[in-house]
């Protein structure tokens, strides 16, 4: 039983140390961001689906704050039907990417 309480609790912090571990990537993301400028990289642009709706900027945002922003549409937090598809196509590694390309934009 003792054996087991351990490697459950060496594996959580395994799996944690490395989502932690990982760092963006702003050269990576480059081939990324084909399917965010379409909509994000137009100023003044207005989507009409599901609603219409002011497209936020995503250049000089913090990566935190993107980060943040891309899991929870991945978990359905943020309701967007068309970002959520979007965000779950990404892996940790995408999203990081993204957000420290998009945090160094003006």
């Amino acid at each position: 039983m003792k054996k087991h309480l351990v490697l459950l609790a060496l594996s959580g912090v395994v799996g944690s140390a490395s989502a932690a571990d990982i760092v963006g990537n702003a050269k990576a993301a480059e081939n990324k961001v084909s399917m965010c400028i379409g909509c994000h990289g137009i100023p003044g642009y207005k989507a009409s689906f599901p609603e219409v709706y002011q497209v936020p900027m995503l250049g000089g945002q913090s990566p935190k704050y993107l980060e943040n922003a891309l899991r929870a549409y991945q978990k359905g937090e943020r309701k967007h039907p068309s970002m959520r598809g979007i965000a779950a196509s990404l892996s940790d590694q995408d999203i990081a990417d993204l957000a420290a390309y998009y945090s160094q934009q003006k």
